[in-house]
């Protein structure tokens, strides 16, 4: 709960960051300031390098939610608010169990496939709903960034039965630091940073809140009650981020967003009743 809380805080925050940075900036600073927090702790307790069987593990932890999910949601949240954002992402829960079922070999009933299809349409309708119609490009993000942080939840989940949760999330920002460094540079040439009180914040909480703490504490749990379980936790992030998009940044939801967040939910809960 304490990941899904720290998760729930990243949208209103990457709209406060996006005041002083540019979208691929932020994400590269982020990742960046992440790496050097997380190097830290690995250094001062002189934790031994991983295995090499585990970095290509390590990779994909790093491509999707150390970079690809932060990526696509800052493009996303260019054009869309961040309640809308929190419904979309409001299927990331079933999308984790799915890729959980598949790495693991677990096979779901029919009843969590009906309703994980019901889920999905509601989240399809409400985004054409939202957009005039038709997808956006902000849209298109989301739905991105859905698998690949889904897929780095899934193996970040696995490695954390192997090695301390706070390691799976360490290395893995390790792994992308050159990369995160380099961007940044290139990234603040062409997006020259304008530092506001709002944007140090936002800056702050998605690279220490969001990267380091909530990956660390969401992994510890995965380890602990298992990838599917935990996922489904994720449930009360939507709903926990439409709050802060009203508290944090005034945003004034649209009868169809809790309707669709409520909906959303019930889909995934059935998902967890059913049988495997």
């Amino acid at each position: 709960m304490l990941g899904v809380v720290a998760f729930s805080l990243t949208f209103p925050s990457t709209v406060w960051g996006l005041e002083s940075f540019g979208p691929w900036s932020l994400v590269a600073v982020r990742s960046a300031l992440a790496a050097l927090i997380a190097g830290g702790f690995l250094l001062a307790l002189r934790v031994p390098v991983p295995e090499r069987r585990h970095w290509a593990g390590l990779a994909v932890v790093g491509g999707g939610v150390v970079v690809g999910f932060p990526l696509l949601t800052t493009l996303a949240l260019e054009t869309s608010t961040t309640s809308h954002a929190a419904v979309v992402v409001g299927l990331l829960p079933l999308t984790t169990a799915a890729f959980a079922a598949v790495r693991t070999g677990r096979r779901p009933s029919r009843a969590f496939w009906l309703a994980a299809l019901a889920g999905a349409a509601v989240v399809i309708a409400f985004a054409v709903q939202q957009s005039g119609g038709a997808l956006s490009s902000g849209d298109l993000y989301l739905f991105g960034a859905l698998l690949v942080c889904a897929a780095g939840y899934t193996e970040g989940g696995r490695l954390a039965g192997v090695m301390p949760g706070w390691q799976v999330v360490g290395w893995a920002l390790i792994g992308c630091l050159p990369l995160a460094v380099a961007g940044a540079a290139v990234a603040l040439s062409f997006e020259p940073a304008r530092l506001t009180v709002h944007g140090v914040i936002g800056l702050a909480w998605v690279a220490a809140g969001s990267t380091f703490f909530g990956l660390y504490v969401w992994y510890r749990g995965m380890a602990s009650i298992g990838i599917a379980r935990a996922s489904q936790l994720q449930l009360a992030q939507p709903v926990l981020t439409l709050v802060w998009s009203v508290l944090l940044l005034g945003e004034h939801l649209t009868p169809a967003a809790p309707v669709a967040a409520v909906a959303v939910l019930v889909c995934i809960a059935v998902t967890q009743r059913a049988g495997t």
